[in-house]
């Protein structure tokens, strides 16, 4: 992905791993629900999946650094 990879407004379902608990999906949750536009986040320590709602279009860069700084390994965009 570069940082001119954006996710339009909706819903983006991405792959991180990492994540064993429910703390872990918190710290996730947590990181992404501060980007800008983001209205919901769904986290699932179980399937790895983290669905990001928005209400503005999402740079993947940004997704994957907030996944980063929590913690964790972005590792694509179902």
């Amino acid at each position: 992905m570069t940082a001119q990879d954006t996710t339009a407004v909706g819903t983006a379902v991405y792959t991180v791993t990492g994540m064993t608990c429910g703390h872990c999906e918190k710290a996730v949750s947590e990181e992404l629900s501060a980007l800008p536009g983001v209205t919901a986040v769904t986290a699932d320590a179980a399937t790895g999946r983290v669905s990001v709602t928005s209400g503005a279009p999402l740079d993947d860069d940004a997704v994957r650094a907030a996944v980063d700084e929590a913690g964790y390994e972005l590792t694509g965009r179902v």
